[in-house]
């Protein structure tokens, strides 16, 4: 069965981008603070990033402003999964200065953290460069953003698992003790849906009876180098293999090099931190 990555593209994202949620949060009430300004008051801004960077979150950002007041004109300088140095300016922003002050931390927050998600994801793509192995997320999000992340990562060049729970089977060491055997579990989860069918296993016993259950795909949780290399050996290519469990930068490549087809990490989106990006603000006489 061919699997059917995600990657979110701009023409799906669009709808699902609502961003009153977080202006409400930090607007409340109102911005008591940008009221002290004039409100002919006009003004540019630039955002500047402090560190290297993969650029993600541009319609996020614009959505900001432009729910605030449309008449604020964004100038990028950049393009969405492009990187860039420290010190590299990303936009220039113009309009009515109260907008610009009451939508910079909401937007900025957005741009960085998913521009952190964005530039994780690349380090990880990078790594595994030159294999067959596809990086996967996860569904370890921030609450709020699991669409926005999961598009940052395919912005940083690494793939899309589940969206949710409603998109893909993964049975799990629960699911299976409820069921109560892993080849039931499969065979329930075959009776019930069409979609792709995965299971976790902890060893190769656990492997070999999955293996014989042909589910869609198989993942290799917390599994050693060589039981993950005998598990490719002993698969012979009948059935798509994910491998899963502390898995990092430092090992990420000789885990790709054992022939496993997808690796998924947590990290992508977990894990981050914050691009440290800057946006100054001037007045326009």
């Amino acid at each position: 069965m061919t699997i059917n990555f995600i990657n979110i593209s701009m023409t799906t994202l669009s709808p699902a981008i609502d961003i009153k949620p977080f202006l409400d949060e930090d607007l409340g009430t109102g911005d008591i603070t940008a009221a002290i300004i004039p409100a002919t008051t006009q003004a540019v801004a630039e955002v500047v990033t402090r560190e290297a960077m993969v650029l993600c979150g541009k319609p996020w950002f614009d959505a900001v402003f432009q729910h605030l007041d449309s008449n604020v004109s964004i100038t990028w300088y950049a393009d969405e999964g492009e990187s860039l140095q420290a010190g590299a300016t990303l936009c220039k922003l113009k309009g009515s200065a109260r907008p610009l002050l009451t939508g910079e931390r909401t937007a900025l927050n957005l741009l960085q953290t998913l521009s952190a998600t964005a530039t994780q994801s690349r380090q990880y793509a990078e790594a595994v460069t030159g294999t067959h192995c596809k990086v996967l997320d996860t569904r370890k999000t921030l609450p709020g953003l699991r669409i926005a992340q999961k598009y940052a990562v395919a912005c940083g060049g690494c793939y899309n698992h589940r969206i949710g729970l409603y998109d893909g089977v993964l049975i799990k060491e629960n699911h299976i003790m409820a069921a109560g055997s892993i080849s039931k579990a499969i065979q329930l989860a075959r009776e019930l849906t069409s979609l792709t069918v995965e299971i976790e296993v902890e060893s190769l016993q656990e492997f070999m009876v999955a293996l014989a259950a042909k589910p869609d795909r198989i993942m290799l949780d917390n599994f050693s180098l060589d039981a993950l290399i005998e598990a490719v050996s002993l698969n012979n290519g009948a059935i798509e293999l994910e491998a899963s469990g502390n898995i990092g930068l430092n090992n990420i490549r000789a885990i790709a090099e054992t022939g496993v087809d997808f690796i998924s990490i947590g990290a992508l989106t977990k894990n981050i931190k914050a691009i440290d990006l800057s946006m100054r603000i001037s007045l326009v006489n």
